[in-house]
């Protein structure tokens, strides 16, 4: 696949929007560019090119990654336009409850997820909205997001306030998401996924220009299983790893996925917690 133009400029210019991160929406809006911020495990905040805010996936106050000041502060990210969330463990939906309800923003999740925190009362009905695999919405303009599939289970653990307790809680399939910015561009945020043969079809269809992917291992692929999902499957213009370094049980290493992803024609650009780049 040719890379464009803007994106071997990026790229040249080391992807780190360490010097550029003053970027006004207004200025965004004008250049065409998507800044991502790392917010540790698969938690991003994404800024479109139109100056919205998506959140997906954001375990931050309990995050042992989570860089200051999102783990104490969640106002630090800004209003929230957008809330994603792929499946119900808490790595996962981590703060997305409080933050729907800080920003008065709806939380978009898997239906049988979103089902069981509105009837246990976690989330206000109003706040929720449910959609499954192939399934798309437009939660806002110029914003189209896909809901697709990933291998990997999802459990609700909930805090019962009338007994004290924990109780675990069925909360549907876990989903992965094809995130389609105002001018185009095309993010795969794959959630926790193991390997299956699908991922073609869903890069062939959806044609993803950044895939962000779990290399950790145990829960997800490791560095391996992702690195032969890339060079065999995938052909998006760069792969961002994440959901790794974390949790001791998930010991995949970027320096283990670098070696791996040898010979790929894919870009891997390594990110880590708290850093923002601009595609």
């Amino acid at each position: 696949m040719k890379i464009s133009h803007w994106f071997k400029s990026a790229l040249t210019a080391g992807l780190v929007a360490a010097s550029m991160l003053g970027t006004s929406s207004q200025a965004q809006t004008a250049s065409g560019k998507t800044e991502l911020l790392w917010l540790g495990q698969a938690g991003f905040r994404i800024t479109s090119p139109g100056g919205k805010t998506i959140v997906i996936d954001p375990w931050l106050s309990g995050g042992p990654k989570t860089p200051a000041p999102y783990k104490t502060d969640l106002s630090a990210l800004g209003k929230v336009d957008l809330l994603l969330v792929t499946h119900a463990h808490v790595d996962h939906i981590g703060d997305a409850p409080a933050i729907a309800k800080l920003n008065n923003t709806v939380l978009y999740g898997p239906a049988d997820m979103v089902t069981p925190l509105i009837t246990l009362g976690v989330l206000p009905a109003n706040l929720g909205h449910r959609f499954n695999k192939t399934g798309h919405v437009k939660p806002l303009p110029g914003i189209k997001v896909t809901a697709v599939a990933a291998e990997h289970s999802s459990l609700l653990v909930w805090n019962n306030p009338a007994t004290g307790k924990l109780e675990s809680h069925p909360a549907g399939e876990a989903v992965g998401y094809i995130i389609e910015m105002e001018n185009g561009f095309k993010i795969w945020h794959m959630g926790d996924t193991g390997l299956f043969g699908d991922m073609k079809f869903i890069n062939d269809r959806y044609k993803p220009d950044l895939v962000l992917m779990p290399i950790g291992g145990n829960f997800t692929m490791d560095p391996e299983d992702a690195a032969y999902a890339v060079k065999n499957w995938l052909t998006p213009k760069a792969v961002i790893p994440m959901h790794y370094n974390s949790n001791p049980l998930t010991k995949g290493t970027l320096a283990e996925f670098q070696e791996a992803m040898k010979g790929a024609k894919t870009n891997l650009v390594p990110m880590t917690e708290g850093q923002k780049i601009e595609f």
